[in-house]
């Protein structure tokens, strides 16, 4: 078996850069860094579990999440992943500290600050896919501090791994579900999140590419951005349905479904249009139930939760990087038959 000894001779370094760099501990160069991780992998470098977990409990560590507003009803069942995972860690004496923002670029980065003044060793979040949080997430990683992503990903990034769904794939099953519960000519509207968020664009383009070769049976009409927010999702919806009358199916691919589809029962076309969205979450099983919704697409929030805080705890403790760098979710499928 490998050790640092070896590794520090083959790098051409001292056993304390090895160690820091294998450990996370303290700021090493990031070539140097990147020589020694080399040599790592090659070798096969295996860490002392059972000691390194024992250090982590003398030295407490602290983890980070970054949660949009509970607004949108999808992070409540999020934040209780977070907080069973919290719950457990707790007994290596491991504190998550908990960030519950609005959607916005500098919250979130103001966010990222305040845990790292908080002293958190690693963090997760559903980041912006923007340029300045990218830029803090490779600062981070360089400064010794982890980030995985959950729910949503971010792109050429050093984040050490992504937890969620496969967007692109969940828009394809959006697309067949829909070809599955209509039939003749269909027009469908969508109604999306914010378009900075990567996982709503993604299942647009999955949805879209999927529904290419049947352009001639379905199309879409037009796309409205409602920011997750319902009033706004009422109002949009209402609009898009006033503009658009051949309109006989929408596909939400986030959050403002109730208030979208409170418009549809205000129209009074809640049986001419069939509705597609995402999550479990008590408003759209009751709006399933009534039938308002065809179906709805679900995504694990609790492991999108949990998952995350176990990867940065296990990363943090014995220097393994986690196997997958995409941590795909299952979905599954309800419809008013198996609520």
């Amino acid at each position: 078996m490998a050790t640092i000894k070896e590794i520090a001779a083959l790098a051409g370094v001292s056993r304390g850069t090895v160690d820091r760099v294998l450990n996370h501990r303290g700021s090493v160069n990031p070539a140097t860094a990147e020589k020694i991780e080399k040599i790592a992998r090659e070798l096969d470098y295996k860490p002392n579990v059972a000691g390194l977990v024992l250090a982590a409990q003398k030295k407490r560590l602290k983890l980070g999440v970054i949660l949009f507003s509970p607004e949108n009803p999808f992070y409540v069942d999020v934040l209780a992943g977070v907080n069973d995972k919290a719950e457990e860690l707790a007994g290596y004496n491991c504190t998550v500290l908990i960030k519950q923002i609005s959607f916005g670029v500098e919250e979130q980065l103001r966010a990222m600050d305040e845990l790292v003044a908080e002293e958190a060793g690693g963090i997760a979040l559903a980041p912006y896919n923007d340029e300045r949080i990218r830029r803090r997430i490779n600062q981070l990683y360089h400064q010794g501090i982890p980030v995985v992503t959950l729910n949503t990903d971010i792109e050429n990034s050093r984040r050490i791994a992504y937890v969620g769904s496969n967007y692109a794939r969940s828009g394809a099953t959006a697309a067949g579900l829909l070809q599955l519960m209509t039939h003749g000519k269909v027009n469908v509207g969508i109604v999306t999140g914010s378009s900075n968020i990567l996982c709503h664009t993604e299942r647009i383009a999955g949805f879209t590419e999927t529904l290419k070769p049947h352009r001639d049976s379905i199309s879409i009409t037009d796309i409205v951005e409602v920011h997750d927010d319902e009033i706004e999702s009422y109002e949009k919806t209402t609009r898009l349905l006033s503009a658009h009358p051949e309109i006989n199916a929408l596909y939400f691919t986030a959050g403002g479904v109730y208030g979208g589809c409170r418009s549809v029962k205000a129209l009074g076309l809640q049986d001419k249009i069939r509705i597609v969205a995402y999550d479990l979450v008590p408003t759209t099983r009751e709006l399933v139930k009534k039938g308002v919704i065809a179906a709805v697409i679900c995504q694990q929030p609790k492991v999108q939760g949990s998952k995350p805080l176990s990867l940065l705890f296990t990363y943090l403790t014995t220097g393994g990087l986690p196997e997958k760098e995409h941590n795909y979710v299952a979905v599954d499928i309800r419809i008013r038959e198996n609520l």
